[in-house]
């Protein structure tokens, strides 16, 4: 009797455990990257080239030379909302501001002004990047994901020098002069986005590249590329590399030519909700 109820209890027991496995089997794992919004803050600190062309070819300066632009420190931002498991809503941001007084060792010639070699001025370049955009992981898993952004560039840039009126080194009487040239660009740019955990939920890589190429407008391409260590499940700290922006828009006779740079290490925090 005992021997004849343990083979019918068995005979249900395994049916239901074969049915049920596939439904543990499919589970979801539970993602080490978890959250609703993430807010993402970088200290960078850059190496810029740039140059700015005066439209209808009316006079160039290269920054990094002719001013000295040297390394400086400044900030790459974004906010993150993950509105579905899959599916990203976010917005970044990066200044890119800097000024320097020289001695200037050419003449240049900028939108009808002509500061002298010899001269003293001042050299100023406000360039500033507002980026809303949009992410779709095809790939997410217990220990990361990869995704598609997509995103649309706002760079508002312009470039200026001025001087006083002064008598050169050289005896060359140089008036006081200003001139400015400003560009607002709205670029298109896509790329590929990531992050993989190495151990367990602590370390983590973290890697973005966006691109795009105009034909004869320009080009645009940009990275950023580290390394995070999660104190908590909603906090880390944040080491690598990025080229905040390269950026190329081609002159013609009614469009400011543009040429620059922005890279060097960055260190950060991400915070997570």
């Amino acid at each position: 009797m005992f021997r004849a109820c343990v083979v019918r209890l068995s005979a249900l027991l395994v049916p239901l455990i074969w049915i049920g496995t596939p439904a543990f089997a499919q589970a979801p794992e539970q993602e080490f990257d978890q959250y609703s919004v993430r807010v993402t803050g970088f200290w960078l600190y850059s190496s810029p080239t740039v140059s700015v062309e005066a439209a209808g070819h009316n006079g160039f300066i290269q920054f990094d030379r002719d001013f000295a632009f040297g390394e400086y420190s400044t900030f790459l931002g974004k906010i993150d909302w993950r509105f579905t498991r899959k599916n990203h809503l976010y917005f970044t941001s990066a200044p890119f501001n800097q000024s320097n007084q020289v001695v200037l060792n050419r003449t240049i010639t900028f939108r009808g002004q002509t500061f002298a070699a010899g001269a003293t001025a001042k050299g100023q370049l406000q360039a500033v990047v507002y980026a809303p955009g949009y992410q779709y992981d095809i790939i997410r898993r217990k220990r990361g994901h990869f995704g598609i952004a997509a995103q649309l560039n706002f760079f508002r840039t312009t470039g200026s020098l001025s001087a006083a009126a002064q008598v050169t080194g050289a005896g060359v009487h140089q008036a006081a002069a200003s001139s400015n040239a400003s560009l607002l660009a709205p670029i298109p740019v896509g790329g590929p986005e990531f992050r993989l955990y190495l151990l367990k939920s602590r370390l983590f890589i973290n890697g973005n590249g966006f691109g795009m190429y105009f034909l004869g407008y320009g080009n645009y391409y940009s990275t950023t590329d580290y390394l995070g260590l999660a104190i908590s499940k909603n906090l880390s700290i944040n080491g690598g590399y990025a080229i905040g922006s390269h950026l190329r828009v081609n002159n013609s006779a009614n469009r400011v030519g543009l040429d620059l740079v922005q890279k060097g290490p960055i260190a950060g925090l991400d915070v997570s909700f």
